[in-house]
């Protein structure tokens, strides 16, 4: 793995700049050879950096201010320079990063990179992706949150790079990909859907389409990439969390309500790690930005160190990786395809 330099807002995020900085020391401590540009407030930063023993992998780029949880984008927006999410993408922008990393407010960040990273060609609108627990590991789902509606060329081009995305962090040679729909038959859901899975099925365009999946078969892993809209996608992914914190309540109460069910909880402990571990959200922190000309990853705002960690991990990843070449190939595919199905038409 050969050295690169990670673009961080390091104000970003509920417990800034702390957990970042932690997350960064977790980080290096596994790959000691990159190096951090790390946006934010010089007299706060250079004492944390400098606790930590940082100072080697950590440069500092100074930014007056930074961007609140609760702003507006368009009112982010028109403050935008000089806070320290702008820095972090604008130095993705000018080549000193590979990719920007940011737990700041999701929707300015959305903003932030557009404006200075700008669209791919055959992009209509980014998409936000999330990594998705599965009984075979975890798959991709997207969108979750950028797009509320989705025509169905959008859904042909969230299939097209949520593909090109799960080959490069799962290193599947050929990512499986289905629409979310409220049952797996042909004749389910609305015209959109319908007219997506036709296009998905053009052998033209490469990919391993499945079909129409149900929302229970995301965790099962049926599919490797879920492409739905945003409002679908964000839905299904709160709920998806939600359960996960009520599964958890219930197994804590169980293994506490009683002096019997704490002696069973000591014996089982090896497991309930193994379950712990697994239900971690932190272990797969880290949204993406699709369709833009550099590589931002979105972190959870409250996430931990070791969810930082994690998307530092996946910034990193995609850093070293052609996906973007190989979204602007499989996009242009689809293009052509397009054309020639307009011109037989006529």
């Amino acid at each position: 793995m050969t050295s690169l330099t990670l673009s961080i807002d390091a104000m970003g995020g509920d417990n800034s700049p702390t957990v970042i900085l932690d997350g960064i020391k977790l980080f290096l401590q596994d790959h000691p050879d990159v190096t951090f540009l790390v946006h934010g407030k010089q007299d706060i930063l250079i004492p944390e950096i400098q606790s930590r023993g940082l100072e080697a992998a950590c440069k500092i780029i100074h930014q007056e201010s930074m961007v609140a949880m609760s702003a507006k984008p368009a009112s982010a927006l028109r403050k935008a320079k000089g806070t320290s999410m702008w820095g972090a993408v604008e130095s993705v922008k000018k080549g000193d990063a590979v990719a920007a990393v940011s737990a700041g407010n999701t929707g300015a960040l959305m903003a932030f990179s557009m404006l200075a990273l700008r669209k791919m060609a055959g992009v209509y609108r980014p998409a936000m992706t999330a990594l998705w627990p599965t009984t075979e590991g975890r798959c991709v789902v997207l969108d979750v949150g950028a797009n509320l509606e989705a025509d169905a060329d959008q859904l042909v081009s969230f299939s097209i790079m949520g593909e090109a995305y799960a080959r490069a962090i799962t290193g599947k040679k050929k990512p499986t990909i289905g629409l979310l729909n409220i049952g797996s038959e042909d004749d389910k859901g609305g015209d959109t859907l319908r007219r997506a899975a036709d296009l998905l099925s053009d052998p033209d365009l490469g990919l391993d389409f499945r079909g129409f999946i149900e929302g229970n078969d995301i965790s099962m892993g049926k599919v490797d990439v879920v492409v739905t809209d945003g409002f679908t996608g964000n839905v299904a992914l709160k709920a998806a969390e939600g359960t996960a914190h009520l599964v958890a309540g219930y197994v804590k109460d169980a293994l506490t309500e009683s002096w019997l069910s704490k002696l069973g909880a000591v014996f089982a402990s090896a497991g309930l790690r193994t379950l712990k571990d697994k239900m971690n959200p932190s272990r797969v922190n880290g949204g993406v930005l699709l369709g833009l000309k550099g590589v931002v990853v979105k972190s959870h705002g409250g996430s931990d160190a070791e969810g930082m960690a994690s998307a530092l991990l996946l910034a990193m990843n995609l850093g070293n990786s052609n996906y973007r070449e190989e979204i602007a190939d499989g996009l242009s595919r689809f293009q052509n395809s397009a054309s020639e199905a307009g011109l037989a038409a006529e």
